[in-house]
C-alpha cells in the first residue's frame, strides 16, 4: 500500500530523471521524536503518543540522524527511491 504522499514522491523522482543523472533520493518518514516540543505537548495534556508505538517510547534524534547519515553515505550507494519509515512500528498497527 502506497500513501498519496509516498506516491507523489516517487512520481516526482521519476519525472525529474534523477536516476539517469546518477542522483540518489530516498525519503525518510519519522514518527514521534523526543524533542522539547513533544515533551511540552505531553505536559499540556495532549495524551501519550507512546501508547500507539509498539516499540514504546519516542525516537531519539540520533536514531533518525543515523538513518539519514547512512542514506547519505556510500554504504547505501545502491539504494534510491526508497521510503524509509522510522516510527517504532506505528505503521504496522
Amino acid at each position: 500500500m502506497v500513501s498519496k504522499s509516498q506516491g507523489q514522491n516517487k512520481i516526482a523522482f521519476k519525472k525529474r530523471g534523477l536516476v539517469q543523472k546518477n542522483i540518489r533520493a530516498n525519503f525518510v518518514h519519522p514518527g514521534f521524536i523526543k524533542t522539547p516540543m513533544t515533551a511540552a505537548a505531553k505536559n499540556e495534556g495532549c495524551g501519550s503518543a507512546t501508547q500507539n508505538i509498539p516499540l514504546g517510547g519516542l525516537a531519539e534524534t540520533f536514531e533518525v540522524n543515523n538513518l539519514v547519515i547512512f542514506l547519505a553515505s556510500d554504504e547505501s550507494s545502491y539504494m534510491t527511491g526508497t521510503e524509509q519509515l522510522i516510527d517504532g512500528g506505528m505503521n504496522i498497527q
